[in-house]
């Protein structure tokens, strides 16, 4: 009796449910160990972690939500992207900065992230027009999903070039498991490695001063970051010598953050320091961009390739889910969900033991955060409304009312 009631509650692949469920008990407790700093600011141990936990119930009602809406109706996916267009464009000229970067917007008593929105839009919109694509229409398609994907990140990019890429290169990944034609992505993939090109030399071989006073701000703040990851890298310029010839490690504003990350992991060893870590003290974002830092102090190389192997295992159930899925809309709803939440994992792990430049991007569901939080768990969702219907025969690709589109005429029309 029990285990049809959860059942019937918990819809869609158990995997999938139980890798979600893994990810926030350790959200919990690596937030609650990483938000010292705010907690000592804010006069109050729980404050952090309550609200923390508060987002996470929020995220879970979407989760349980979405995993009952039927696939068809996640088309509504599309109208996000005007939307986010839209709240990107109100973020640049009427955003809050936050550390630097202006990439909030205030509503009220609240704060949005709408890039967190577009994301999950262009995921969306990709996997829509990818099932409805064929060879006679399959260029007006790519021309559509291209300008579609480039305005977006254009739109982002400015204040979140890291986002901005990742974003652009799981786009680019849909694409190749799509199977659109393979000189069609040839075309933008060199496209897009000129321009990334233009702007690393930019960003190398211009003099710091040029690039501030010529150059978006944020493009000078990423000139620093691949100075700073280049020097460390090298060793140069962060080591001393003793009197007696030693040499010193030398801390400096420049290699702070890397440092102290690169301390977590060797306080850590295997097994960890549970609860008694003492670099969350230090690490300006140890509850956000460097929190896998502080997982591996206080959990260990042990609960740091448990953490790794859970994104590892989403991705293979992803694959494995979109396999069996009949349907093209909800196959690519699963992959691209799946793609972006494991990029965005790996990119973050890479940050905190020091292999990419800082990137600014949260570890998907246990970074703290508040829009990051619920649109991640909406991804979940998304996979276990998919997954659950993956054999039904009631099942349709999308929204009735948009497939009976005549694609064909709209070719013919857009041909003349």
């Amino acid at each position: 009796m029990e285990f049809d009631f959860l059942g019937r509650a918990f819809k869609g692949d158990k995997v999938i449910w139980c890798i979600f469920i893994a990810l926030c008990i350790i959200s919990l407790l690596a937030v609650f160990s990483a938000t010292s700093t705010i907690a000592y600011r804010q006069q109050s141990h729980w404050a952090p972690i309550l609200r923390h936990a508060a987002f996470l119930l929020v995220g879970f009602a979407v989760v349980m939500f979405l995993q009952r809406v039927p696939t068809r109706f996640l088309s509504i996916l599309l109208l996000g992207l005007p939307v986010s267009a839209i709240l990107l464009l109100f973020t640049m000229f009427m955003g809050e900065d936050v550390n630097g970067a202006q990439r909030w917007l205030g509503v009220g008593a609240f704060t949005i992230q709408p890039s967190e929105f577009a994301k999950i839009s262009v995921i969306g919109f990709i996997a829509f027009f990818l099932s409805k694509m064929k060879p006679e229409n399959e260029a007006w398609i790519f021309k559509a999903l291209i300008i579609g994907v480039i305005v977006i990140c254009a739109l982002i990019a400015p204040e979140n070039l890291s986002t901005a890429c990742l974003l652009f290169g799981v786009c680019m990944l849909m694409l190749i498991i799509g199977q659109v034609h393979f000189k069609r992505l040839l075309k933008i993939a060199l496209g897009g490695a000129a321009l990334i090109g233009f702007l690393f030399l930019c960003l190398t071989l211009l003099p710091g001063r040029i690039v501030k006073d010529y150059f978006p701000d944020r493009l000078a703040t990423w000139k620093n970051r691949i100075e700073k990851h280049s020097e460390n890298q090298e060793g140069a310029s962060i080591h001393d010598r003793n009197e007696d010839g030693t040499i010193a490690y030398k801390i400096t504003d420049d290699n702070y953050q890397v440092s102290h990350a690169k301390i977590a992991i060797a306080n850590g060893g295997v097994i960890g320091l549970p609860g008694s870590g003492t670099e969350r003290d230090f690490l300006p974002q140890a509850y956000s961009d460097f929190i896998f830092a502080i997982i591996l102090e206080e959990m260990g190389l042990s609960g740091g390739l448990f953490v790794l192997l859970l994104y590892v295992a989403l991705m293979i159930r992803c694959g494995v889910l979109a396999s069996k899925c009949e349907k093209k809309f909800p196959r690519y709803l699963i992959l691209g969900t799946g793609l972006i939440l494991t990029v965005q994992a790996l990119t973050n792990m890479a940050v905190a033991v020091n292999l990419i430049p800082v990137t600014g991007q949260p570890l998907p569901l246990i970074s703290r955060g508040g829009t990051s939080t619920i649109i991640t768990c909406a991804y979940f969702g998304i996979i276990l409304a998919c997954s659950s219907r993956l054999n039904d025969s009631n099942h349709e690709d999308v929204d009735e009312s948009i497939a009976n589109v005549d694609f064909e005429t709209f070719d013919e029309a857009t041909a003349r």
